[in-house]
């Protein structure tokens, strides 16, 4: 068990850097976004790359930091039916939400790794009068799901602990 509970903690702490490193995207997307409004409406000279690298940007913060925010239950979450749930049955539910999750991630690392693997072979930008390459965003997506797949199993070793009666040691 504590091989298993190492693995839970090293898996959080990844999570937890990897989200504190993307966090730092929301600074710049503020400077750059801000940039752009300065440039547009006070000197009439609107930027053709300031929105797209926002949005280049954004797509990493979103999904890089998507695993961490699993760990501290951060996601949209129905609790009238939930908190009413001994820690017993809670860990149960658990159990079966963070398999659900595994099984999603699953299917969209299966699906997002080809198309990144293109991207990635034929060096894909985005076609517009800036054109920065976009495969390294594209690479990120299975990463990212693969992240969210670790960070899953880990909760749901920690839900067995909780349905079992145990105390939660991660």
């Amino acid at each position: 068990m504590d091989a298993l509970l190492g693995y839970c903690r090293f898996i959080t702490a990844l999570n937890r850097w990897v989200a504190t490193l993307v966090s730092a995207f929301v600074f710049i997307m503020v400077a750059v976004i801000s940039y752009e409004v300065v440039s547009r409406y006070f000197f009439d000279a609107p930027t053709t790359w300031a929105m797209e690298l926002a949005t280049l940007l954004f797509g990493p913060y979103f999904l890089l930091a998507g695993p961490y925010l699993l760990h501290t239950a951060g996601h949209v979450n129905v609790d009238i039916l939930y908190r009413k749930l001994s820690t017993r049955w809670a860990g149960i539910v658990d159990c079966f939400t963070y398999s659900l999750i595994v099984v999603v991630t699953l299917v969209f690392i299966d699906q997002s790794l080809p198309v990144a693997l293109n991207a990635f072979n034929s060096g894909e930008t985005s076609f517009t009068s800036w054109n920065p390459p976009i495969w390294p965003v594209k690479a990120l997506i299975p990463v990212a799901f693969f992240l969210l797949l670790l960070q899953a199993l880990a909760e749901i070793i920690l839900a067995v602990q909780r349905a079992q009666g145990q105390k939660v040691g991660a």
